[in-house]
C-alpha cells in the first residue's frame, strides 16, 4: 500500500470496511494551488492596518466549486475565543464574522443573521437604525476584523432601489468598523458589486475556474488518492481515468470530491479496493 500516506496506511490495517466507508463519507480538507493563494490573502486582510478604505476581496465561481469550502477553511483557522482582560474579566473575541446573504437583499433581515450567529438577543419591534447602532457596537467590542459573506449574489434578487440599500449598508458597515469585507458567490456576484461604483472598486476578484485536465488536476487525484483507504492503487492520474472523472464533473472541485467518495465507497463494497472505470460507470 505505497500509495497511501503513512496515517491512511496505518489506518487501512486495522479498520473494518464499514469504519473505512465512514472514514469515506467525513469531510477531508484538500489545499490545491488556487485555495491556498487565496487563502494567505484572506491571512493578509485579516491584518490590514485600519484606514478609511479598506480593501475587500470577492470570490467568484461556479455552484459547488470549491467557495464555501474554502470561506469554511478560512473561519474555521481563525475561531472564537475567550480573552480575560487584566482585572480578570472575560470576553469574547470573534476575528472573523462568517455568515451567508440573506435571500434578499433586506437590511433587517441582514442584521438579524448576524445577531442569530453572535446568540446575541433581538426584538423584532427594534428600529432599523438602533439595530444597527447596537450591531456596531458589539462587532467593535467582540474585535472583529472581516466580515465574510457567502452568497452575495443574492442581492440581485431585490429592486435596484433594494439593492443600493443593501449595498450602502455593506459600505457603511466596512467604513465604521474599518473592516475589510470578503464576499464570494456565482458570477453574478460581479453585477450584483458592480452596481455600486465606490465599492466594486474596493473589491479585488478572484475566480475559481472549472478544473481541467493538466498538472494541478493531477496533483488534486494524487492528493486524493494519498488518502482513499482503499488497498489498491487506482492510479486516478491515468489519462483514461481522469478524463472519465473530469467529464462526469463537469470540472467542478465539489463534484470531483463527491465522485471519488462514491467510488471509493462502491470499491470497498464490492471488494475490488480500487477506483476502476467500471466503478465509475457504477456509481
Amino acid at each position: 500500500m505505497k500509495h497511501l500516506s503513512e496515517n491512511t496506511r496505518k489506518f487501512v490495517e486495522v479498520a473494518t470496511d464499514e469504519q473505512r466507508i465512514k472514514h469515506l463519507k467525513e469531510f477531508r480538507w484538500i489545499g490545491y494551488s488556487d485555495a491556498i493563494k487565496i487563502l494567505k490573502k484572506m491571512d493578509d486582510l485579516l491584518d490590514y492596518p485600519k484606514s478609511s478604505r479598506m480593501p475587500n476581496l470577492l470570490l467568484v465561481g461556479d455552484s459547488n466549486n470549491g467557495k464555501t469550502v474554502l470561506l469554511n477553511q478560512f473561519h474555521k483557522r481563525h475561531q472564537a475565543f475567550v480573552k480575560e482582560d487584566e482585572k480578570g474579566f472575560s470576553k469574547v473575541i470573534n476575528p472573523v464574522l462568517y455568515i451567508q446573504a440573506p435571500p434578499e437583499p433586506d437590511e433587517k433581515r441582514f442584521y438579524n443573521i448576524i445577531f442569530e450567529k453572535l446568540y446575541a438577543p433581538y426584538k423584532t419591534s427594534e428600529k432599523i437604525e438602533q439595530r444597527q447602532l447596537r450591531l456596531i457596537h458589539l462587532l467593535k467590542e467582540m474585535e472583529t476584523k472581516i466580515l465574510v459573506i457567502d452568497e452575495i449574489h443574492h442581492v440581485l434578487a431585490g429592486t435596484l432601489a433594494k439593492q443600493r440599500l443593501f449595498l450602502n449598508v455593506l459600505k457603511y458597515l466596512s467604513n465604521e468598523l474599518q473592516i475589510p469585507l470578503i464576499c464570494a458567490g456565482t458570477r453574478d456576484a460581479f453585477n450584483a458589486i458592480q452596481t455600486d461604483i465606490q465599492l466594486s472598486n474596493r473589491f479585488e476578484p478572484k475566480v475559481l475556474p472549472r478544473w481541467t485536465n493538466d498538472k494541478e488536476l493531477k496533483r488534486l487525484l494524487i492528493s486524493f488518492e494519498n488518502i482513499l483507504p482503499l488497498k489498491k492503487e487506482s492510479n486516478l492520474i491515468e489519462n483514461s481515468i481522469t478524463n472519465k472523472i473530469l467529464a462526469m464533473s463537469d470540472g467542478l472541485i465539489g463534484e470531483i470530491s463527491k465522485i471519488i467518495e462514491l467510488s471509493a465507497i462502491l470499491a470497498i463494497e464490492t471488494k475490488v479496493e480500487m477506483i476502476t472505470p467500471n466503478i465509475l460507470n457504477s456509481i
